[in-house]
C-alpha cells in the first residue's frame, strides 16, 4: 500500500508539470495554480507514506534543535567579522608583495627593465 501512495505521490508531481507545460496557451495564474494544486496533491498523499511521517518527524526534530542552537551576539559577529575582514585585506596586500616581488625576479633574471 505504502508503494502505491508513493507512485500516487509521483503520478500528481507530473500532472502538475505537465499541466503547466499543456497549458502554455493560458494565463500564468492558472497554470502556477495547476502545478501548486499537483505539488500540494502531492504533499498531502506523502504525509501519509512512511517516509513521509518520518520526514515529517525529522522535520519537527530539525525545528526543536535549531532552537537549541546559541546564536553569537550582535558584539560577537561585529568582532569575528572585524577580524575576518582585517585578515583578508592583511593576506591580500602579502599576496600582492610576493607576486610583485617574483614579476621583478622574473623581470631581473630575463634581463628586462623593471
Amino acid at each position: 500500500m505504502n508503494k502505491l501512495k508513493l507512485g500516487l505521490v509521483f503520478v500528481f508531481i507530473i500532472t502538475g508539470i505537465a499541466g503547466f507545460i499543456y497549458l502554455s496557451e493560458s494565463a500564468m495564474v492558472i497554470r502556477v495554480l495547476f502545478i501548486l494544486i499537483g505539488f500540494l496533491l502531492a504533499a498531502v498523499t506523502a504525509k501519509f507514506t512512511t517516509q513521509g511521517q518520518e520526514f515529517y518527524e525529522f522535520c519537527k526534530d530539525s525545528a526543536e534543535e535549531t532552537k537549541k542552537v546559541v546564536w553569537p551576539s550582535r558584539k560577537e559577529a561585529l568582532q569575528t567579522s572585524g577580524v575576518v575582514f582585517a585578515f583578508v585585506i592583511v593576506m591580500a596586500l602579502f599576496l600582492w608583495f610576493i607576486d610583485a616581488a617574483l614579476m621583478s625576479l622574473v623581470k631581473l633574471m630575463m634581463d628586462q627593465d623593471i
